[in-house]
């Protein structure tokens, strides 16, 4: 065989190998077709050795052997590339530190994931297990001419296996292993005729949950899941080619979104967790909205009796006596989560050759959705403390308000019963030692007091995150290949996206009792019905979300010599976003006589505890909700000179410009000032590699450095219960090296390195939610009892805000500021409040300062989350022929991920610690590859690996979601072909 034809090959193991015979990969010729991984990283055919950009391809082969699985299972085996679950249903894919730190309806994806070339948006693709395919494309860095919306970190291209109208082919594959898990694919190729093949394939997955829950002894975080896809081949000429694709995918089971909390937990219930550690622990419910605005403090303030109160702030907290199991795998909860979700696709495409050019027209039509429920905190609050609150409305709602008055005064004041008979029946309806209700969050704005709740012997507080997308994008693109040294691709595309009713709520038994007694002296006091403050949760809805985007794009192709080739490119990228949202939780009176929609409430005009409801301040009159729209354009592009050296060994230098709109922010309740939009991305991309295989095929080296000016990356933050967008600049460098030795035939060892350095550039201010003081020990950080947010106040000399604070609360009746655990790494002092009482306290020229949500630090040189320093990874494959054509082949994977962050503000808090996971597995293969035999452990050393954080709102007491990989599965499989 020549040089030439190894090169070809080799580009099968750069794919990483198959569990086969591998002999027989390095003795195809190339022109065989189907041993050589070709790649359409440039929008064309291209083997992957010949693509002068980092890119890496799987074949379906390679993700078996591997045991790459799904997009968790992809990150080990890549250099600088991570992925981790996110807060919100969501999911990311960060490539050489650039990644998902946008939250919100109107954020697009950093790494564009596409199906077939075609882009997806909230794909739940993610979330299947592969099945099927004829690879997996990765290509890192950012697109900034061809691919797609245009993408700033990188594209994962999913590409499925098409009919084939040769033969006949079936495969089916059962495997069985721990935790009950049964997974079951199959596959069927039919010809029709010469002209059309069909080919049909599914999978199916069930186990049994990874995690245990010690309230019922139940296991929860199951999967329940099947995907289905239908393929069509249609080839009425040798010029023409017509595919057509369906592909359907439903989840419905127990899977935790948030896999466990934790928090150092912090006795003075103003930050709720403190600062130093990820301690096994739960919040200090007293930190959280629903126990602020249910306190006896808050409505002793409110003229209210604070026996009402659910609790004092500086008594036992809902948590005080709860233990936290010292387990990733175990919880305490008395809600059982629910996941969901659902995926159509349906795609044609049309390919058809004109001589020396080639017209693509591709399109895709996208509907999803889901809905994930679980516990909030995923612990038992007690509801001990309750118990004279509870009687006393249980008094109140069969006779009334005391009047105080001596007879012949009436003992009551008449009919004021009726304004809190309502609670009593929606909230303790079996009596003040029954079971307590909490409004249900699956029926719209709908709660307890519509007829809509949940019942359960202890407090319950869970959330909700939905969504309903519908989508459909189509593009044109010619391509030429000319005999002579210039070739061209031009191309055009066009999406629309449209989202309805995403919505994340919270909802808690303390919320709904504060929104009713709240709204029952608001509107007793007012002469209104009896009412209470809706909503009672917390609900951020964008009602309707709208995405329009075309781009057009071009590249040339010029041969400078036979060895020296120059790629340019252009492209004009074009997005209009718009979206009608509101922000709610105790916003306006709404009758308890109301059991339809609150909005619909009778009472106009819609007034709340801070004055009437607008959810739209920035317009002229009163608005039920928010509409706001932004445009972006951009031009972008890249250039790259690619010069062989030999046959085998060639290098590239590449600049590119990659391009991410930018977007909106939620409306915020309460109000704080933060922009309502947020500004696109850019990234100047500069990339130098080399490509080789060396000793006749036994040795490929890949290496890659780079250089990126990253401009505008977007950030969320979280502020009065929401996430809002900010951007920030940052600098980053790194390098790759990707090896595949093959010291002899039937050994195969595959090697990666990367590291990356990824840093804020420039000064840049924010405030840390986890220390709103900033450091400063003569600030006070102030929990505020009437939103559950965090305000900073300062001084000008220490002691100053202190004796300031301590004199403001106590003409409210609150305490002075106390000081944080010496281990807390908090160094300001800390105290229950009301931030706005206090600024407008203020005495002139005093040099005091109330800052919301508090001081901002200068976070320049921090490192970007999810921005590993280190990935190493090696893979070792040996096939051993056993006679009678058989072969065993054992293979063991490895793979270490370093130090990274998953807070911009890093500090050992947010520190993710270095990871290792391996696999491994052993398969017989029968003779001619017809059957196989194969046991695999995934995990080996069982480990917890934390690839992700997500910091919590003051509201909710600053706990720590944290998302981790899966335990340790081992089990065995079979499969035929036919």
């Amino acid at each position: 065989m020549n040089k030439k034809a190894y090169w070809l090959a080799s580009a099968v193991v750069m794919a990483l190998p198959q569990v086969s015979n591998a002999q027989e990969v390095i003795a195809e010729e190339p022109d065989g077709g189907d041993n050589v991984i070709v790649v359409t990283a440039q929008r064309q055919a291209q083997s992957l050795q010949d693509v002068p950009i980092a890119v890496s391809a799987f074949s379906a082969e390679a993700l078996e052997s591997q045991q790459i699985e799904n997009a968790s299972d992809l990150q080990l085996t890549l250099p600088n590339v991570s992925f981790s679950k996110g807060n919100f249903t969501s999911a990311s894919f960060t490539i050489r530190g650039v990644g998902d730190l946008c939250v919100g309806v109107t954020c697009d994806a950093a790494t564009a994931i596409h199906v077939n070339g075609s882009p997806l948006f909230g794909t739940r693709l993610f979330e299947t297990e592969y099945f099927d395919l004829e690879r997996i494309e990765v290509l890192r860095g950012p697109q900034g001419t061809l691919f797609g919306r245009n993408a700033t970190s990188g594209v994962v291209n999913v590409v499925t296996a098409k009919p084939k109208l040769s033969r006949f082919e079936a495969e089916a594959q059962f495997e069985y292993g721990n935790f009950n898990s049964i997974e079951a694919r199959g596959m069927v190729n039919v010809p029709i005729g010469d002209m059309i093949g069909v080919r049909l394939a599914g999978i199916y997955v069930n186990r049994d949950g990874y995690t245990t829950n010690l309230y019922d002894g139940s296991d929860i975080d199951a999967r329940d899941l099947y995907a289905l896809r239908g393929s069509l081949r249609f080839e009425p000429g040798p010029d023409t080619t017509i595919d057509l694709m369906g592909y359907y995918f439903r989840e419905k089971d127990t899977r935790l979104r948030n896999q466990k909390q934790t928090c150092q937990r912090d006795p003075l219930g103003v930050l709720g967790c403190l600062n130093n550690r990820r301690d096994f622990d739960t919040t200090n419910a007293n930190s959280t909205v629903g126990a602020t605005l249910s306190s006896s403090e808050f409505f002793a303030i409110q003229g209210i009796p604070a026996v009402l109160g659910l609790g004092s702030l500086y008594g036992p907290d809902g948590f005080s006596g709860f233990q936290e199991p010292g387990d990733v795998r175990v919880v305490n909860t008395a809600y059982t989560p629910f996941y969901f979700a659902e995926e159509l696709q349906v795609q044609a495409r049309l390919e058809q050759k004109f001589g020396a050019m080639t017209l693509t027209a591709t399109g895709i039509y996208q509907d999803t959705e889901v809905d994930s429920r679980q516990d909030y905190f995923l612990g038992i609050q007690s509801r001990a403390g309750f118990a004279p609150a509870l009687n006393t409305l249980d008094f109140f709602a069969a006779n009334g308000l005391p009047t105080g008055l001596a007879p012949p005064a009436p003992a009551f004041i008449p009919g004021s019963s009726a304004y809190f008979s309502p609670i009593a029946g929606a909230l303790i309806p079996d009596g003040p030692q029954g079971v307590l209700c909490t409004s249900d969050n699956d029926d719209g704005s709908r709660g307890a007091f519509e007829g809509n709740s949940l019942c359960s012997e202890t407090p319950l507080s869970f959330d909700r995150s939905s969504e309903q997308r519908e989508s459909w994008s189509g593009e044109l693109i010619l391509t030429s290949d000319f005999d002579g040294p210039f070739n061209f691709l031009l191309g055009g595309i066009y999406a629309k996206s449209k989202t309805t009713d995403n919505s994340y709520y919270v909802n808690s038994f303390a919320l709904d009792y504060a929104s009713a007694v709240l709204g029952s002296f608001g509107s007793l006091s007012g002469g209104l019905p009896p009412s209470y403050f809706a909503t009672s949760m917390y609900r951020n809805n964008s009602l309707e979300s709208n995405l329009e985007s075309y781009g057009i794009f071009g590249e040339v192709y010029f041969d400078l010599s036979d060895r020296l080739t120059l790629t340019g490119g252009l492209r004009y990228n074009n997005d209009k976003k718009d979206v009608t949202a509101r922000t709610t939780l105790i916003s306006f009176l709404n009758p308890y006589a109301n059991d339809g929609d609150p909005f619909d409430t009778p009472i106009t005009p819609l007034t709340g505890p801070s004055g009437l409801f607008d959810a739209d301040p920035g317009t002229p009159g009163q608005q039920l909700a928010q509409f706001r729209e932004v445009s972006f354009d951009e031009i972008t592009g890249r250039a790259v000179l690619a010069f062989e050296v030999t046959p085998d060994n060639s290098l590239y230098a590449s600049y590119s410009r990659g391009y991410k709109s930018g977007g909106i922010n939620p409306p915020l309740s309460p109000i704080f000032a933060v922009s309502e939009s947020f500004g696109s991305e850019s990234i100047d991309a500069f990339e130098i590699g080399s490509k080789n295989v060396f000793a006749n095929g036994a040795l490929q080296l890949n290496a890659t450095a780079f250089y990126y000016k990253y401009s505008g990356l977007q950030l969320s933050r979280i502020v009065a219960r929401t996430s809002v967008n900010d951007t920030v600049d940052a600098n980053i460098w790194g390098v790759e090296l990707e090896s595949v030795i093959r010291p002899d035939p039937n050994w195969l060892i595959n090697l990666s390195f990367s590291y990356l350095n990824a840093k804020v550039a420039g000064d840049q201010f924010f405030s840390n939610p986890r220390d709103p003081g900033g450091g400063d020990p003569d600030a006070v950080i102030i929990k505020d009892i009437s939103n559950g947010a965090h305000c900073a106040v300062t001084g000008p000399a220490p002691g100053v805000a202190d004796a300031f604070v301590a004199g403001v609360n106590a003409a409210l009746g609150l305490r002075a500021p106390q000081e944080f655990p010496s281990d807390g790494n908090i160094a300001s002092s800390g105290a229950f409040g009301i931030c706005g009482v206090l600024a407008s306290a203020i005495p002139a020229n005093s040099g005091i300062q109330v800052l919301s949500p508090g001081v901002e630090v200068n976070i320049k040189g921090n490192t970007l989350p999810q921005a590993p320093n280190v990935k190493v990874s090696m893979g070792v494959q040996y096939t051993a022929e056993v006679g009678n054509g058989m072969t065993l082949v054992p293979r063991v994977d490895i793979s270490m991920t370093g130090k990274q962050y998953g807070n911009i503000f890093n500090g050992r808090i947010n520190r993710i610690q270095p990871f290792v996971q391996a696999n491994a597995v052993l398969q017989l293969n029968g003779a001619d590859e017809r059957w196989f035999v194969r046991g695999f452990v995934q995990n080996i050393f069982d480990s917890n690996s934390v690839t992700g954080l997500y910091v919590t709102d003051a509201s909710s007491g600053n706990f720590t979601n944290i998302y981790t990989l899966d335990p340790r599965r081992y089990g065995v499989a079979i499969g035929a072909k036919f």
